[in-house]
């Protein structure tokens, strides 16, 4: 069996069983054998802090000692660090999310902007055919050259309007993910803070 399934006696049971008391209904993220480790740590680590403070008097003749208080105390703040670790690992996992959220919201509005983006390209590459083909018949028809640059013009100003718009498109996609950037950055952040004995 492990040393702290060894049978023990004196303070040590003493120690073991107000360890039980208090955190029995106390939530630890672990198994019962887990906890129950734990318990049986506490009663040993405040029995070995007597034990070194017996020692330290022995050898330098000053006195230092541990009372059932401290022991309270010592419970007590473990079960304070341990919500206060649990939160910030809440608090981190939840930035986290918070940026895979944004991200994957950002990359949704760049996706649809590209198949507009793409859509209006087609266009402007059918208008500018359109655009070389009445530029030819002009150079042909010499007597329509006036409508016919009327119709050219037309068609330019209608390719510039698509170009201008795709300009604009381009202008929003990028601005969104620049927003972006902020919240990816800070849930690479919260990643590269979580240490193996945060999630332990």
């Amino acid at each position: 069996k492990q040393w702290y399934q060894r049978r023990v006696r004196g303070p040590k049971d003493a120690l073991i069983a107000v360890a039980k008391h208090f955190l029995s209904s106390f939530e630890i993220q672990c198994g019962e054998d887990t906890k129950e480790q734990v318990v049986y740590s506490m009663g040993y680590i405040h029995d070995g802090v007597a034990e070194a403070c017996t020692k330290y008097f022995e050898r330098f003749r000053r006195s230092t000692h541990v009372t059932p208080k401290s022991y309270l105390s010592f419970i007590a703040n473990y079960k304070e660090i341990y919500l206060e670790k649990c939160k910030q690992k809440n608090d981190m996992a939840q930035r986290m999310n918070t940026g895979l959220d944004k991200l994957n919201e950002a990359s949704e509005s760049v996706a649809e902007l590209s198949i507009e983006l793409v859509g209006k390209e087609k266009e402007l590459a059918v208008s500018s055919v359109k655009a070389e083909k009445v530029l030819a018949d002009v150079t042909v028809q010499a007597e329509s050259a006036e409508v016919a640059k009327q119709e050219v013009q037309k068609i330019k100003d209608k390719a510039q309007a698509i170009f201008d718009s795709i300009s604009v498109d381009k202008a929003m996609a990028m601005e969104k993910l620049e927003a972006a950037r902020p919240a990816l950055e800070e849930a690479e952040n919260a990643l590269l803070t979580i240490r193996p004995s945060d999630i332990a």
